[in-house]
């Protein structure tokens, strides 16, 4: 999953990646409304989280303007402001939560994976193709009845392949989904993490990922 964190004050906006990150979210951030618009607008995530009091463009234009371009990712605003009418004109602009600061992270995360369900995004907790199961919110990924581990990236990965179960997934996809705005889509670094994948999942003789020549990896029963 690829969040897009837009906050000013940058003790919370690192904290924020880095507490994301721990949950096996892929983080980009922004530290003012204008550099958060165009990161939302111009690149796939799957929730933005979006202060609404930022330098050169506020948290509602924002909001409006990445509505504007079409995009139907959740939103939740973070807001010091309280009263009623606020809170109406955050959801009015097109966020679909919004939480008054401060705030719980844990409920932060909570409010987050909730927003994931109702997009859609997480219609399912527990993926699962023949014996191999993997499931979103307890980061486990089992084979049988065998736990195994995987790496932040490894999981967020596999956890997009299985998503996408019989379908073609390209590189850049994954690229988009499991890698920063630092990633090299150059490199060989997706190939190798297949392959780590591959060698976790698959001691015996069940291939369950595919390389699929030019155009990039399927995982099938």
């Amino acid at each position: 999953m690829r969040v897009l964190v837009i906050e000013d004050e940058a003790e919370t906006r690192d904290y924020l990646k880095s507490t994301l990150e721990s949950e096996l979210f892929v983080v980009d951030t922004a530290a003012d409304g204008q550099d958060g618009s165009y990161k939302a607008r111009t690149n796939e995530y799957d929730i933005v989280i979006l202060d609404n009091m930022l330098p050169k463009k506020n948290g509602i234009e924002v909001c409006a303007e990445i509505r504007k371009a079409g995009k139907t990712m959740p939103i939740l605003m973070l807001s010091v402001k309280s009263a009623v009418d606020d809170k109406v004109q955050m959801l009015n602009c097109g966020a679909d939560d919004y939480m008054t600061k401060p705030y719980s992270h844990q409920e932060l995360l909570a409010r987050m994976r909730v927003l994931l369900r109702r997009h859609n995004t997480l219609a399912s907790k527990t993926l699962c193709v023949g014996d191999l199961s993997l499931n979103s919110d307890t980061q486990e990924v089992l084979l049988g009845n065998k736990k195994m581990y995987l790496t932040r990236k490894e999981f967020s990965i596999l956890e997009l392949l299985m998503r996408n179960k019989d379908k073609i997934v390209s590189r850049g996809a994954i690229l988009e989904h499991a890698w920063d705005m630092d990633g090299d889509p150059l490199s060989k670094t997706i190939d190798m993490h297949i392959v780590h994948i591959r060698k976790k999942l698959e001691p015996h003789h069940h291939t369950y990922i595919q390389n699929i020549s030019g155009r990039g990896y399927k995982i099938s029963q």
